[in-house]
């Protein structure tokens, strides 16, 4: 089997950065545009002042999202072929996990805001908690226990 390259591999981890940042921004984009609509509904007026905090860090969390994932993209359209692309691929790498960092919270206050809502405090306080673990978990907790490495880098980018 043929040695990647250091342009090829890097190449190789833009793409799959990309690729997995196209999974997030579906969902981010979904919810950022749904956050945008709620202020405009019958309901939001009702809402009290701890709720409507609860709405702006979600939609600012949503906001930041947004930022993040498509970052990637528009810097690669200004750094095109100016041989950046490993810089690139790190760059995008820190914003697909701020990005995840923003998506968590967003999500988090997003759901205790709606069971609030529904509900109680309490409730809207343990389920938000249950999400915001869970996201943690999954996304972050366990694959970093995963890296055979922790210093930083992809044994498989290498």
């Amino acid at each position: 089997m043929e040695q990647e390259t250091e342009k090829e591999r890097a190449d190789r981890n833009f793409v799959e950065l990309l690729q997995s940042a196209r999974v997030a921004v579906t969902g981010v984009q979904v919810l950022f545009a749904f956050l945008l609509t709620v202020p405009f509904s019958n309901g939001f007026p009702r809402l009290s002042v701890w709720d409507r905090r609860l709405f702006y860090v979600a939609l600012v969390g949503a906001a930041v999202a947004s930022v993040c994932y498509i970052a990637p993209a528009a810097q690669h359209r200004i750094l095109f072929r100016q041989g950046r692309k490993e810089t690139l691929v790190m760059r995008s790498n820190r914003y697909a996990i701020a990005g995840a960092l923003a998506l968590t919270v967003s999500m988090t206050a997003a759901t205790m805001l709606v069971v609030d809502y529904l509900f109680h405090i309490a409730v809207a306080v343990a389920t938000a908690a249950v999400i915001a673990l869970l996201a943690v978990w999954t996304w972050f907790v366990q694959p970093a226990l995963d890296r055979p490495d922790r210093d930083g880098g992809d044994a498989e980018g290498r």
